[in-house]
């Protein structure tokens, strides 16, 4: 599996949803892990976003089909990252600086 920090900010349609039905929040959730992503963890945040949400999907195509599912209702953006865990990038750069002190 890999991990994702997805960026979310609510539109005015959003917004007025949650306003009216904050457990909607969950039942995205519910629909996100439906086509086969576990969602990690979850926070509402201060500043441009309006969610932090950490997934564990089988791949980018998984966050692909998530995003657009998402996008297509036309009440919130999103900002996906991959998040790469810090012994995994260590190994990775090691490897790198292996291989170019060789040439």
């Amino acid at each position: 599996m890999a991990t994702f920090l997805m960026l979310s900010t609510l539109g005015p349609e959003g917004m007025a949803t949650l306003r009216e039905n904050p457990a909607r929040l969950k039942e995205v959730n519910a629909e996100v892990e439906s086509l086969g992503v576990r969602v990690v963890a979850q926070w509402a945040v201060m500043g441009p976003y309006d969610f932090a949400t950490v997934l564990d999907a089988p791949d980018a195509l998984a966050i692909a089909r998530v995003t657009l599912m998402l996008g297509a209702r036309g009440t919130l953006k999103t900002q996906t990252l991959a998040a790469i865990p810090i012994d995994d990038y260590i190994a990775a750069v090691g490897e790198q600086r292996s291989a170019s002190s060789g040439l």
